[in-house]
């Protein structure tokens, strides 16, 4: 067939107008042969003597469908021919100015980038505009042998020059359909082929006593088993299936476009790594349906195993997730082959994307950070993949999250739900709900070069400790601030009273003037000084049963049971922003001179490290100093007068920022101190649990303080003092009374 088509593209400038020209046709039916071959009739130049021959072809590849056999001779001929490759690119229907696949394409059985041959005839006779030649850059014959010695693979020429015909096509193609469908096609090709994996996977194969060609295949079995495979059409497909789904309970997502923008620049250049707080399973989807709507490149996410199920895994694996085994310490050969991945993805600026934190948090806050996988993308870097590794730290928030009554009825002791078909079926069933926005804020992106220039990174080191703290840092400082969070920190407050709107509405208002003037980020302006905007916002949360109501005389609204669990995960999102004005009032009350006052309040900061990601230690007090002379000058001199110095500190947070954490470390401490040897930890959270509602029944601590959750976190900080050893009893006993001790000296807050 020699139908011209709506559109053409010219011989390529770079191609010769005289001699001979090789045209690696990538074609995947004999229509497609057809229009390659009338195009390259219509445009060659006279007198280019034009050899077409075929490669494998890209696209619906199967057994016996290879290369021409004659291009190995042709490629060591004597004039040099030049090579281009060309192929036919099929587009979906244009929809809003844009050439996406959509769930209507799925159901004609079949991705319109790729159509059956029977399809394809039907397209161009029907919709001609949607078919396009393309030509990749092309190459003299010696250029390729030269690149091909050059290179570190094990293929042969003819197999070399198929891949870079291929790896052409697909970079020519990108720039007709969008960047956001820069995906690596032919990965496990490229990988393989290098003599540096053979080598490699035959080292550590050896070390677990495996043959040559066992550690080969288990090698490539491992990569299959790790590696994503993205699909353009599954990439539209999701991206479609994300916007319904969080539109079924969100009202959309909220970020600086201007801000994406800045970071995709930086990607031009330099390969990002995105690393998002994770609170919520919408997460990566929130972030990748922002990137697709972005006509960003998606990014490669790092997800564990158990999420690799039928039939989430298969479909998120063509989306971009990769999947990596809980643990595989031993396995010395599953980390060579998980190296050479991301060092291909660092190498060929492939933006990655993994949680820091390992999991979801249950509480709210930000969990420590987990250095595993960053510690192997720093190597890539340090190996030369690439001049420079930018981490981009994200913060993800929502008004509301739809996993909060599984997360309190987890911090009451409740195993987490397995992930399986039915558990999806229920986090979708759970979005038909109102939940508000998806807030995304990006931190200023850490450059690992400087970061690290000069430092030996491993593991355990501190340098890459500091980085993983500092990514969290920066997390934690662009969070916003939401209303929901506000008004139940202002329930919290009540101490399980009940309240009014107008009454919640002066704590708010305090929590207002505080966050305002001290320019903390919010998700939107607060007007919770206006008891009708509370009301707006405790309604929103009693749709969820997230607070209980009272009709007498007036409304009013308190929390009971699980909810007051459930109001401190929204105070824990963003409890961080007082936490140093929470740690300043108590070391206030047990001081008289500055240098008691600043002793205490570094001591502190040490024992809230496990919950918190504080500044330096200088930087942290300089902070602080600057928050008290600008609330109460001259307070240095006022020491001696505690209870009027911390009469003008308004408003005071300790009570329901600082205080349910210590009570949450003294049920801990107190069931160590009665215990002896080691511990069981399971056995342990289950007895604090007792121990707690027993304390908080007696009126000794507050309803939040009780959570499995947080009874993680102090032990946590217990085994870092070594609290949980055999040995340990009268180091127990101290903890618990210095506790204690700190706990009575804070009654007066």
């Amino acid at each position: 067939m020699t139908r011209r088509l709506p559109t053409e593209p010219p011989w390529p400038v770079a191609a010769p107008t005289v001699g001979a020209v090789i045209v690696l046709v990538d074609a995947s039916s004999k229509l497609e042969e057809e229009l390659l071959a009338g195009w390259t009739g219509r445009h060659a130049p006279p007198g280019t003597r034009v050899e077409m021959m075929k490669v494998a072809p890209s696209r619906r590849r199967r057994p016996g469908r290879r290369t021409d056999a004659r291009l190995a001779k042709r490629l060591e001929g004597l004039d040099d021919p030049y090579v281009l490759p060309i192929r036919v690119a099929w587009s979906p229907f244009l929809r809003r100015g844009r050439r996406v696949a959509s769930w209507l394409d799925a159901l004609k059985l079949g991705d319109p980038r790729d159509p059956d041959p029977l399809r394809q005839r039907v397209i161009l006779a029907t919709w001609p505009d949607r078919v396009a030649i393309v030509t990749g850059p092309g190459a003299r014959a010696s250029r390729l042998r030269k690149d091909h010695e050059a290179s570190v693979e094990v293929s042969s020429l003819t197999d070399f020059v198929t891949r870079r015909a291929w790896l052409a096509l697909e970079k020519a193609e990108r720039t007709m359909r969008g960047n956001r469908y820069k995906v690596p096609r032919f990965i496990r090709d490229e990988i393989t082929s290098r003599v540096e994996f053979t080598e490699g996977a035959v080292a550590n194969g050896a070390k677990r006593g495996l043959s040559r060609e066992v550690s080969i295949a288990r090698a490539r079995h491992y990569l299959d088993e790790i590696a994503a495979h993205h699909s353009p059409f599954l990439i539209d497909l999701i991206a479609n299936a994300i916007h319904w789904l969080y539109r079924q309970g969100y009202g959309g997502l909220i970020y600086d476009r201007e801000r994406v923008a800045e970071i995709a620049n930086i990607g031009q250049e330099t390969p990002l790594a995105f690393l998002p707080s994770h609170r919520s399973n919408l997460d990566r989807l929130a972030l990748q349906y922002l990137k697709w709507e972005n006509d960003l490149p998606p990014n490669h996410t790092a997800g564990g195993i158990n999420m690799n199920f039928f039939p989430v895994g298969p479909l998120v694996r063509r989306t971009g997730v990769f999947f990596i085994r809980r643990s595989f310490k031993d396995n010395d050969l599953y980390k060579f082959v998980l190296r050479t991945y991301l060092d291909y993805l660092v190498e060929n600026r492939f933006p990655l994307e993994w949680y820091l934190e390992g999991g979801r948090s249950r509480s709210g806050k930000l969990l420590p950070p987990r250095l595993g996988l960053l510690s192997y993308a720093v190597e890539s870097w340090q190996r030369g993949k690439a001049d420079d590794l930018m981490l981009v730290p994200v913060s993800i928030v929502y008004d509301q999250i739809q996993d909060l009554s599984s997360y309190a009825s987890e911090a009451r002791g409740s195993r987490k739900e397995k992930e399986s078909l039915a558990w999806v079926w229920g986090a979708i069933r759970s979005l038909r709900r109102r939940y508000g926005n998806i807030h995304i804020r990006f931190a200023e992106p850490i450059s690992v070069a400087k970061a690290l220039s000069g430092a030996e990174v491993s593991e355990g080191s501190i340098d890459l400790a500091k980085l993983g703290f500092e990514v969290m840092y920066r997390i934690s400082e662009v969070t916003p601030i939401t209303p929901a969070a506000v008004v139940s920190i202002a329930l919290l407050a009540s101490g399980g009273t009940a309240r009014t709107t107008s009454e919640l509405a002066v704590t708010c208002a305090a929590l207002d003037r505080f966050i305002d003037e001290r320019g903390l980020p919010t998700t939107e302006p607060l007007h919770l000084e206006d008891a009708g905007e509370v009301g707006r916002v405790l309604g929103l949360l009693a749709e969820h049963g997230n607070v209980s109501t009272h009709r007498g005389v007036n409304e009013v609204f308190y929390l009971q049971g699980e909810q007051s669990l459930r109001a401190s995960y929204y105070r824990n999102v963003i409890v961080h922003h007082f936490i140093p004005r929470g740690i300043t009032e108590l070391a206030l009350a047990g001081s008289r001179k500055p240098e008691t006052f600043w002793q205490a309040l570094l001591e502190l900061r040490d024992l809230l490290k496990f919950e918190f990601f504080f500044p330096e230690k200088e930087a942290f007090r300089e902070a602080v100093r600057g928050d008290l002379d600008r609330s109460v000058p001259g307070w240095e001199e006022q020491l001696s007068k505690t209870k009027v110095l911390l009469g003008r500190l308004q408003p005071r947070v300790a009570r329901w920022a600082v205080l349910p954490i210590l009570e949450s470390y003294l049920v801990v401490a107190d069931e160590l101190a009665a215990r002896e040897g080691t511990v069981d930890e399971k056995e342990l959270i289950a007895a604090c649990l007792k121990r707690g509602e027993e304390y908080r029944l007696k009126g000794r601590i507050a309803a939040d303080s009780v959570s499995a959750v947080a009874f993680k976190q102090a032990l946590a900080l217990a085994s870092n003092r070594g609290l949980l050893e055999d040995g340990s009893a009268q180091a127990r006993g101290r903890f618990a009374a210095g506790l204690e001790a700190l706990l009575a000296r804070a009654a007066d807050l």
